[in-house]
């Protein structure tokens, strides 16, 4: 996950933890604010989901629907772009809210992460996507997992396989005219042999990020590109150059490894037209990904210095996103003016009618991602500067412990005497068993609360379910994701109990800390 977040902050929890021998109820502590509903069936917040439930109000196991695990987006990452180049590793890859559900809003961090042409990375994390991490990220078909990373073929990237078939078809025909139709299967070669180049950038990326220890989600080769799905970000200025320049570093390689293959082949035949193909589409690759803007590889670079200079990764985030949006207008404007005064090669005179309209929609799709791309690194920069403002301690709810055979009627009413929105069921000498779920609550009608005993609306802890009160930021966010769950048991770290932890309220605070500015 690259770049900064962060999150709100909600009520505080219990100030002082429960008396775990005893079993009695915390005392109310006028210094600890309360959230608003109270557990006596006002009910999750109206975007809650609640766990399928049997016949019984068990929990059947089913989670929530994960909304968000789009990386493909894709966040990620936030991601890098370049239009059939490749990215950086875009330390836009923003947190995942916690709780098995993506926020409801501002989608910031999509796993937007990276859209990156040719190449990139992103995290994407993401971003925003769901907290629950899949053991298999999907996102297309899987080709393989080069050093344990899974990489896939996003179902756009056939499309642009045959665009790239057609193009590079008609060019053959001029240069190879005995080739026929043979050509297209020459073309499709071709697309297919640059895409592999594509994937050796990403996986420059990845084994950047891998000897930093940084983990990596996928690669997928998508319609612009690839994007490499790194889900934290560089510790250093140093590493995030490093990270972002080995991608068009290995273009470069490439490109000259294709310019030596051109020795011995005779020009003017079909290798030595492929060969000459892959050294100037490796050069274009790596040389837009060096634009100093982001999301491109350029962009990270700049990002690092700036980071270096000032000393704040802020600043330089700052900095190559507004970078990234000047590229982006000069990418519109500048591009079909280029194609236009035959810059770019051609003649001028034959340039004009469909030629024209292609270049300037061309322009348009580049600009859009890279100017979308700098706007996403800003939006998770400032994720996570709030990131550190999610602490455990201060979202936890006011939680009263009960035994087992407690009537839920009579729970209620020693939770609301205490002020309390949570209900730990604990056994004779106040170990806690389970935690009862808000929304099992919610589904006992008033007049069957009497005869309900708590123990039958409860979830069984595991020890994923149990969070240390002084968690806070992305290492909170970890953990969560880790166990996805509905509510968690806060203890202190003598093993007392502090309170409980609902998913919503994280995930309530992430949304907010999203929309904060800076």
């Amino acid at each position: 996950m690259d770049e900064s977040g962060g999150s709100g902050q909600p009520r505080s929890g219990n100030d002082r933890a429960t008396d775990r021998h005893e079993g009695q109820p915390p005392r109310t502590d006028p210094s600890h604010p309360e959230a608003t509903p109270d557990t006596t069936g006002s009910g999750p917040a109206p975007e809650e989901q609640a766990p399928a439930e049997d016949a019984h109000g068990r929990d059947t196991g089913a989670k929530p629907s994960d909304a968000s695990d789009s990386s493909d987006s894709s966040g990620s990452s936030d991601g890098s772009v370049s239009p059939g180049v490749s990215g950086t590793p875009d330390p836009s890859g923003t947190p995942d809210p916690p709780a098995g559900r993506a926020p409801a809003a501002p989608r910031g961090r999509t796993e937007a992460s990276s859209g990156n042409t040719g190449g990139g990375a992103g995290t994407g994390a993401g971003g925003p996507r769901g907290p629950r991490r899949p053991k298999d990220p999907g996102g297309g078909l899987l080709m393989g997992r080069p050093f344990g990373v899974p990489v896939y073929v996003a179902p756009s990237w056939f499309l642009v396989a045959a665009l790239i078939t057609w193009v590079f078809g008609g060019q053959l025909d001029r240069v190879l005219p005995e080739l026929g139709a043979a050509r297209y299967l020459v073309s499709l070669f071709f697309a297919v042999a640059f895409y592999a180049s594509v994937l050796v950038h990403e996986l420059a990326h990845t084994v950047a990020a891998l000897r930093f220890k940084l983990p990596v989600r996928r690669i997928q080769l998508q319609f612009f590109g690839g994007v490499s799905e790194i889900e934290k970000e560089a510790e250093t200025p140093g590493r995030e150059f490093v990270l972002a320049f080995v991608g068009p570093l290995l273009s470069l390689v490439l490109a000259g490894v294709f310019y030596l293959a051109m020795s011995p082949v005779e020009p003017g035949t079909v290798p030595g037209v492929l060969l000459a193909g892959l050294m100037i589409s490796n050069l274009i690759v790596a040389a837009f990904n060096l634009l100093p803007g982001l999301p491109l590889d350029g962009g990270r670079m700049l990002r690092a210095v700036v980071w270096k200079i000032t000393g704040t990764p802020m600043s330089g985030t700052v900095a190559a996103a507004w970078v990234g949006r000047a590229l982006a207008i000069a990418v519109l404007i500048g591009l079909p003016l280029l194609t236009q005064t035959g810059a770019l090669g051609g003649d001028p005179e034959d340039i004009g009618g469909m030629d024209t309209v292609t270049d300037a929609l061309l322009a348009a799709i580049l600009a859009a991602i890279i100017w979308t791309g700098a706007g996403n690194s800003l939006r998770m920069a400032r994720l996570r500067e709030h990131l550190p403002e999610l602490r455990a301690r201060a979202l936890t709810r006011r939680a009263v412990p009960v035994e087992t055979d407690t009537p839920l009627s009579e729970a209620l009413r020693r939770a609301n005497e205490v002020g309390a929105r949570a209900l730990v069921v604990v056994d004779a000498e106040g170990e806690p068993l389970s935690l009862v779920r808000e929304a099992a609550i919610v589904g006992v009608p008033e007049h069957r609360r009497p005869w309900v005993a708590v123990s039958g609306l409860a979830q069984d802890l595991t020890e994923g379910m149990r969070v240390s009160a002084e968690l806070s930021g992305e290492e909170l966010l970890d953990v969560l994701r880790a166990t996805p769950a509905t509510e968690y048991l806060v203890v202190e770290d003598t093993g007392a109990i502090y309170g409980v932890l609902s998913a919503a309220d994280v995930e309530r605070a992430f949304v907010r800390a999203m929309a904060r500015p800076s």
